[in-house]
């Protein structure tokens, strides 16, 4: 039992690395601010969550797994406002051009 929650706790940490990668493509691929902000903020929101799922299996007691959500549901909240913030500025610069 112990190597098949192994294994699903390397596949959901590998699967979130995969997602961290495409947002770093999306970031130098992207022509415009606000693409490039979008595939940040949505590949990193899904990218943290699948580690953080997988490291709640190998967490060792309940208040090390409190912690990892606590830390993923303070960077969804952050994240949300950042990218709300970046994208009004964003907007008011283009409109005064």
């Amino acid at each position: 039992m112990t190597w098949l929650v192994d294994l699903a706790s390397f596949g959901a940490i590998a699967l979130g690395l995969l997602f961290f990668a495409a947002a770093a493509a999306g970031l130098v691929r992207f022509p415009d601010t606000l693409s490039r902000l979008h595939a940040l903020a949505m590949a990193d929101k899904l990218g943290l969550g699948l580690v953080v799922v997988g490291l709640l299996a190998r967490a060792d007691n309940v208040l090390a797994a409190l912690k990892l959500l606590l830390v993923w549901a303070l960077v969804l909240f952050s994240s949300t406002i950042a990218g709300q913030l970046i994208a009004g500025r964003v907007r008011e610069e283009s409109s005064a051009r």
